[in-house]
């Protein structure tokens, strides 16, 4: 029997996701058959977003290997003794935003980053991308924008019951919303 039940966890950051004002509209479990790792995903998007042009995608990485040593360091504790917080699986956080055509007030990548640390600060460290594509030569760019956040999670607190990201959602929400408001500013 596994130490963590890992689809449970995925379940409860589900139900944490839509206490914090989020809509889950899909979920994907993949194992890969040779390792026997494991991807959990997730997308959803804030409540008050539904057919907006904003996508949140989560997804938690299941090594295998993590989870088995994780199990074998529990196994050499006394009752009394806590896991050690050694073993963590990421979990990462990907907004993406649809094409978006070349317009003068189009985000400036760098005032978005700059404005983004602020929202997520040490607690959600977020990454902003664009990737400019040209469906043919003579046709102008489309820009799509790309927002991810990275996040240990830990097995001992998922143990524990301790790991539900409470701070971390509410950082997603508010990153979301910012990211809703702009879109609008920059569709316009």
């Amino acid at each position: 029997m596994a130490a963590i039940d890992v689809a449970g966890y995925v379940a409860e950051l589900k139900d944490h996701s839509v206490d914090h004002g989020f809509h889950v509209h899909d979920e994907r479990h993949f194992v890969e058959t040779y390792s026997l790792r494991q991807v959990w995903e997730v997308d959803l998007h804030p409540e008050d977003g539904c057919g907006g042009p904003l996508d949140l995608h989560l997804a938690l990485d299941v090594d295998p290997r993590v989870l088995l040593s994780f199990e074998d360091a529990l196994i050499g504790l006394g009752d009394e003794e806590e896991p050690p917080d050694d073993f963590h699986f990421p979990l990462t956080f990907t907004w993406a935003l649809p094409p978006l055509p070349p317009l003068p007030q189009g985000p400036d990548l760098l005032r978005l980053a700059i404005d983004l640390a602020g929202i997520g600060q040490m607690e959600l460290p977020l990454e902003v991308s664009a990737i400019d594509s040209f469906a043919s030569a003579t046709d102008a760019p489309e820009r799509r924008l790309n927002i991810v956040a990275r996040r240990p999670v830990s097995l001992s607190r998922v143990l524990k019951g301790e790991e539900l990201l409470c701070d971390v959602f509410d950082r997603c929400a508010t990153v979301s919303h910012f990211l809703l408001e702009s879109a609008e500013k920059w569709l316009d």
